[in-house]
């Protein structure tokens, strides 16, 4: 067993090996992630010991499935994380009305995605984390599911997996796809690579015009922009009991809010906050950090700093003496999006490319960013233009354009107002994508019930 075992894997290598017409960057690659099978346990404990793995679900990385596969027609998406699962969420809820008979699957590669969609998948729709780009993971993933069509969500690329679900016949759409500039000069130095990445693909929607076209110039023929899917995304759920309590606590306090920050940008929004309170004796500044689990972390920092912190995850109270409140929980965020008026986006002040401001726009926020926000370039181009995004530099500049917007209702209603408007404007993507996916699910309804497909 164990010999017929070995052959196989060597077989399937050589087999990949042989693919001549494959540019050399891919046959390495290949290669590479074959023999370094042995070491992919190592790399999945390490990663469990930093908490970015669930325990009880390694073996789905190693592309074992842990539930069965559906009899029957099965659509699969891929959605790398939390802002890729919220954008399909809204199809897959389409989806699931129009053809109730649809087996669906999704797979993501972070914990945080995985309990997003523990809460808000329909019923039925099966979520898997996303096997390591081995060979012989992507092999048994692809084997034991066997999706009739695979929907990629923007732009994570795993050759691997692409070329194992090619060669078992699936058809492969490429939706919101996204090229930013960034990526897009490092793909000029190997055209080879990311065309063949890319003609996996029967089908490529890009996100916007400009990524459309800088992906067409990758491949050298025309690719359609339908438009993002993410302004097609409902407003970010909260529960009623707990905004209602929240606003109680807030009472009384003017409030602004730091949201999905990343590391150094919780001692900028302190500082803010420090020089903010010599006007607003009574403010309050609320964090929540991108990543839960740092929340502790943060308030041990700032406490080290002599800030008054309340921390959400241990059930603290917002007391009049709390100056930061840390929001350290998961799947609140439209719970302080709702609760406060003038909303920083974290990944911005520092080197990270920024986080989703769709979401307060959509619920009338007053947004302020830093410069780097280069993952979401296209939406902030089209808030800025509406003037519902401001820009800021640093510390000064951003407590500076909070308490401006803290002290000026008009001012900020009329921004926040205007971001809502320019994000219902640009929707239909949803609708174009539904449309177009009629055809190729209309074997949903011939298949029986029951019959794969």
């Amino acid at each position: 067993m164990q010999i017929c075992l070995q052959v196989a894997q060597i077989s399937e290598k050589m087999e990949w090996m042989k693919q001549s017409t494959l540019p050399l960057f891919l046959r390495l690659y290949s290669l590479l992630t074959w023999a370094g099978t042995p070491l992919l346990w190592g790399l999945l404990r390490w990663r469990l010991w930093r908490g970015k793995e669930d325990r009880t679900r390694l073996f789905e990385r190693m592309g074992y499935a842990s539930v069965a596969r559906p009899q029957g027609y099965l659509l699969w998406f891929h959605a790398a994380s939390v802002g890729e699962a919220n954008s399909v969420l809204s199809l897959i809820q389409t989806l699931r009305h129009q053809y109730p008979t649809l087996n669906m699957l999704i797979t993501t590669g972070t914990l945080t995605s995985a309990r997003l969609l523990a809460e808000r998948l329909p019923k039925g729709v099966i979520h898997q984390f996303i096997p390591l780009d081995s060979p012989l993971a992507a092999g048994r993933f692809i084997a034991h599911w066997h999706p009739n069509m695979a929907l990629w969500v923007e732009s994570e690329l795993w050759p691997n997996l692409l070329n194992k679900a090619t060669h078992a016949g699936t058809k492969l759409w490429l939706i919101n796809a996204r090229m930013s500039d960034r990526s897009f000069s490092r793909w000029q130095k190997s055209p080879a690579t990311i065309q063949t990445l890319l003609s996996y693909f029967e089908k490529i929607f890009a996100g916007s015009e400009p990524d459309a076209k800088r992906i067409s110039s990758l491949m050298h023929y025309p690719v359609t922009s339908i438009g993002n899917l993410k302004y097609d995304t409902p407003p970010l759920p909260a529960d009623h009991e707990a905004l209602a309590q929240l606003q109680e606590q807030l009472a009384g306090r003017v409030v602004w809010l730091a949201s999905s920050t990343h590391p150094g940008e919780e001692v900028m929004a302190a500082e803010a906050h420090r020089r903010m309170a010599q006007k607003h004796a009574n403010l309050l500044t609320i964090i929540v950090p991108r990543h839960p689990a740092r929340g502790p972390a943060i308030a041990e920092m700032l406490q080290r700093g002599g800030w008054q912190v309340s921390l959400r995850s241990q059930y603290d109270a917002i007391t009049e003496y709390t100056q930061i409140y840390i929001a350290d929980t998961l799947g609140e965020l439209g719970l302080f999006y709702r609760a406060c008026p003038v909303v920083f986006i974290g990944g911005s002040l520092v080197p990270h490319g920024g986080q989703n401001p769709l979401e307060p726009a959509r619920l009338g926020g007053a947004i302020l960013a830093g410069l780097y926000m280069h993952n979401f370039s296209e939406i902030c181009h089209v808030l800025e233009s509406a003037g519902g995004l401001s820009r800021v530099l640093g510390v000064e500049d951003l407590s500076q354009a909070v308490m401006t917007l803290l002290d000026d209702a008009n001012e900020r209603q009329k921004r926040g107002q205007a971001a809502k408007e320019a994000v219902e404007a640009k929707g239909g993507a949803l609708q174009h994508l539904t449309d177009m996916l009629a055809e190729p699910l209309s074997i949903t309804v011939r298949t029986s019930h029951g019959k794969a497909a």
